[in-house]
């Protein structure tokens, strides 16, 4: 964006392009940029979901974000908007200071039927290691965004397919070689998205994935 304001650009994974300032809106974003989303802010309410149909006991969440991003801020609200409704009392922790993760999700832990959500972001590639191993120690369902956390040791995963929206950008790049302007093609969210479970951390943690859950997943890791 800094280099040129004429040679079109392409994203496929931007988490907040209004908010990062990449395009005007997602309908008419207005530039030399578009491209896909990799999800909407209200989509975080699904985690919550999800994590009461594979552990129905779970009566405490706590949602690891970054709040100085306005994607934490945004991801942690939908999660609360729900929480009421099923049930379940949510607690931040932030990882801004990544020195007082471990204390943080250890204190939480203590008291029975909690479970964790990590949500999206960058920091989350900086501490997917601590927060899976934190969970597995304190026998914590938790979870994630996206299914290389789950392939990782994770317990589950619900997000976008990333692969999709990366064929999605090559057809904006190719409608843009053959004369359509960057500026009028409407940034998208996502259409397809994956549902991971492995079956090994749940049973490392003690719990029993319901059938009902097993047979919507995309995959299984046994």
């Amino acid at each position: 964006m800094h280099v040129t304001r004429t040679l079109p650009i392409v994203f496929a994974v931007v988490i907040d392009p209004v908010g990062a300032g990449f395009v005007d809106s997602l309908s008419r974003p207005g530039r030399n940029i578009t491209g896909f989303m990799a999800y909407e802010y209200g989509f975080a309410g699904k985690w919550l979901e999800l994590l009461k149909q594979i552990a129905p006991q779970v009566t405490r969440a706590a949602i690891v974000r970054d709040p100085a991003f306005s994607s934490g801020t945004a991801q942690f609200g939908a999660i609360q908007a729900l929480a009421l409704a099923l049930g379940v009392e949510v607690t931040p922790i932030g990882v801004d200071d990544i020195g007082v993760i471990e204390r943080a999700v250890e204190a939480f832990a203590h008291p029975a039927n909690g479970s964790l959500i990590m949500t999206g972001g960058t920091f989350s590639q900086v501490t997917r290691d601590l927060i899976i191993t934190l969970a597995a120690r304190h026998k914590l369902p938790a979870v994630y965004y996206d299914r290389y956390m789950v392939t990782a040791g994770g317990l589950v995963s619900y997000g976008p397919d990333y692969v999709d929206l990366f064929r999605g950008a090559a057809a904006y790049v190719d409608r843009i070689l053959k004369g359509e302007k960057p500026a009028d093609l409407p940034v998208q969210a996502p259409t397809k998205y994956e549902l991971v479970v492995n079956l090994r951390t749940a049973k490392a943690i003690g719990l029993e994935v319901p059938a009902t859950v097993l047979a919507r997943a995309d995959e299984v890791i046994d």
